[in-house]
């Protein structure tokens, strides 16, 4: 019977040992085996964290409501009124008026954010005009949302005719009774006696001062019954040299 109550008391101490050790070894700082990162821990960790995304812009994106009052602002700052059209065709160098402030500035604008780049004259009229700025790309379209969406107000009362060599805006494509200009379109007249019936309504805002033989060679080039060149004419540049 004395046995018996030994070898209970003995299982006892074994077991209070093991719960003791137990203990001890839980609380002991996890230094040895860190824990590993899988997927899921990093997802989670990374989702704790929120994403912090540096603003570049440094214009605001164009509307109507914003866009006449920042070229006013711009066109104090950037006073340049050369710039040069690259063509597979050649050059065109188009000197730009002051006294048409806005469409001087806004071309200027589109200019230095390369927006021309890449545009084609998609509309070509023999002995009339060649028009520019547009295209079927889905990236200038792109580039037209980031930039903006507005119209600029007809300014056709500086004296200035619709002659031979002088680049001019188009109307919008929508329909308006003022015939507000699409300020990321132009068109160039090409017909040797100008285009005088076009006075009044659209804003010529510069001439050629260099490569009417570019404007007139691509004139020239081959259209389908809309008036689209059957050969891409593409813009490949326009930057300004003064």
């Amino acid at each position: 019977m004395r046995f018996l109550v030994y070898c209970c008391l003995f299982v006892f101490l074994l077991n209070c040992e093991d719960t003791k050790s137990k203990k001890n070894n839980s609380d002991k700082p996890a230094i040895e085996t860190p824990v590993k990162q899988t997927s899921e821990t990093k997802t989670l960790q990374t989702d704790a964290i929120p994403e912090i995304v540096e603003d570049t812009r440094e214009f605001p994106v164009l509307t109507d409501d914003n866009a006449m009052e920042f070229f006013l602002e711009y066109e104090k700052e950037h006073k340049e009124n050369t710039v040069r059209i690259t063509t597979e065709y050649g050059t065109i160098d188009i000197q730009l008026f002051n006294e048409t402030k806005f469409h001087r500035a806004n071309f200027i604008f589109l200019t230095k954010q390369g927006y021309f780049n890449n545009t084609q004259f998609y509309r070509v009229v023999k002995n009339f005009i060649i028009q520019g700025g547009g295209s079927d790309d889905s990236e200038i379209g792109k580039r037209r949302v980031s930039i903006g969406k507005y119209l600029l107000p007809t300014d056709a009362k500086r004296g200035f005719k619709h002659d031979r060599g002088v680049i001019s805006m188009p109307s919008s494509d929508i329909e308006n009774p003022y015939k507000l200009a699409s300020p990321y379109e132009f068109f160039i007249v090409q017909a040797p006696g100008g285009a005088h019936h076009l006075d009044g309504s659209y804003t010529i805002f510069g001439k050629v001062i260099k490569g009417m033989d570019v404007v007139d060679a691509i004139s020239n080039v081959e259209t389908d019954d809309a008036e689209w060149p059957l050969h891409n004419v593409y813009i490949k540049k326009v930057e300004i040299i003064d």
